[in-house]
């Protein structure tokens, strides 16, 4: 698993799998979960308000660089 932060858009996407994203799921409108072609997931994009779900100062992050 790798977690990447995006701060400049408090955003952060969670690398469940290295299987490729075959469908994404929105579950609401800051929460996308992206699926394999089994229904499996693969992915949790967390965006726009991820310091609202997420403490994100108790993670370790690699920051993505823009």
């Amino acid at each position: 698993m790798k977690i990447t932060h995006y701060p400049e858009t408090d955003s952060i996407y969670i690398d469940l799998s290295n299987r490729p994203s075959f469908e994404t799921k929105e579950i609401n409108s800051d929460l996308n979960v992206d699926l394999d072609e089994n229904g499996k997931p693969v992915g949790i994009d967390i965006h726009g308000h991820a310091s609202k779900y997420v403490d994100i100062s108790s993670i370790l992050f690699e920051t993505a660089k823009p």
